[in-house]
């Protein structure tokens, strides 16, 4: 029996996770797996994919954001501040972050669009920019979520958020214009503009709802983390990690029709190895080299490339 090509990229996706869970719960039975801990491996994987969702807009159509963590960080702090300080409560807090995100995703776009330069490059130098900016709104001080203002650090708020989130994300990628027009600039970007497409439009508009995705990550990493810190010297991208990885599923299970299922569920792929790691006790750099390399192996073997065809 032929097996349907959305099903068999389900079955490879639920055959990593089923296989993942097994091998770190045979090994380390007493802290690891239970019915309780399988759910807060899900909820923090919620985190990184809801960015992720987003970011497959940019990642597909050729270009990338190395200011993902200085986004995250900034739209965190602007939403905190205008939740507490400034007195808007939870309308502060959850349009702060949101457009927080989406306007740097904007200024990316823009500057990618007009400098005519790499995209790593522009972003890399903005996320300086951001990471100061961040400084300055908080001060320099920690900035703490009240406990009034946490409902979507747990369920069902998270939930909810995250599934609405991913409803957005699902539209826009297959019942609009935007989301036509992004696998057609991935794939030929010069016959797309030839067809009379405004392509720096929609890159612009890629990064901006990547942007708006990210300020929702980050209104829900510090509901769960209950604080931020802002830093410098770019050490914000340590947060760029998660949700690219998670992108990286998007990308190797297009061929089967579900890029972004396969980002909620390689999320929690990832979140499960992680957790696993820890309840060994596997120093970081252990869990980077080996989460790294499982991911090549994933991708390797999930994406076929036809003969003839230019790998980019």
């Amino acid at each position: 029996m032929k097996i349907n090509n959305k099903l068999k990229g389900y079955l490879i996706l639920i055959f990593l996770v089923v296989v993942s869970w097994a091998i770190f719960k045979i090994v380390t039975p007493n802290n690891f797996g239970a019915p309780e801990q399988m759910l807060q491996y899900f909820e923090t994987s919620l985190l990184a994919a809801t960015g992720a969702i987003g970011f497959y807009f940019v990642i597909v159509m050729g270009m990338f954001d190395f200011s993902i963590g200085a986004n995250i960080i900034l739209s965190s702090i602007v939403g905190c501040v205008l939740g507490t300080t400034c007195g808007f409560g939870y309308f502060g807090f959850i349009f702060g972050s949101i457009l927080c995100g989406a306007l740097v995703g904007l200024i990316n776009g823009t500057m990618y669009t007009v400098l005519r330069i790499p995209s790593m490059i522009v972003t890399a130098g903005l996320a300086l920019i951001y990471e100061a900016l961040a400084n300055f709104v908080s001060g320099g001080a920690e900035q703490i979520l009240p406990s009034d203002l946490r409902f979507f650090g747990s369920m069902p708020g998270n939930i909810i958020l995250a599934a609405c989130a991913f409803v957005i994300a699902y539209i826009l990628l297959n019942y609009t214009k935007l989301g036509t027009y992004t696998y057609a600039i991935g794939s030929n970007e010069l016959m797309t503009k030839n067809m009379g497409i405004q392509v720096n439009k929609y890159k612009i508009l890629a990064f901006v709802i990547s942007g708006a995705f990210f300020g929702i990550q980050a209104l829900l990493s510090i509901s769960y983390g209950t604080s931020v810190v802002a830093v410098t010297g770019m050490t914000s991208m340590a947060r760029n990690f998660a949700p690219t990885m998670g992108c990286f599923f998007g990308l190797a299970f297009r061929k089967y029709g579900i890029p972004l299922q396969a980002i909620i569920i390689g999320q929690f792929f990832l979140s499960i190895v992680t957790f696993g790691f820890i309840a060994l006790g596997a120093a970081t750099a252990v869990q980077d080299v080996i989460t790294g390399f499982m991911l090549l192996v994933i991708i390797a073997l999930t994406t076929r490339v036809m003969k003839g065809e230019v790998v980019k």
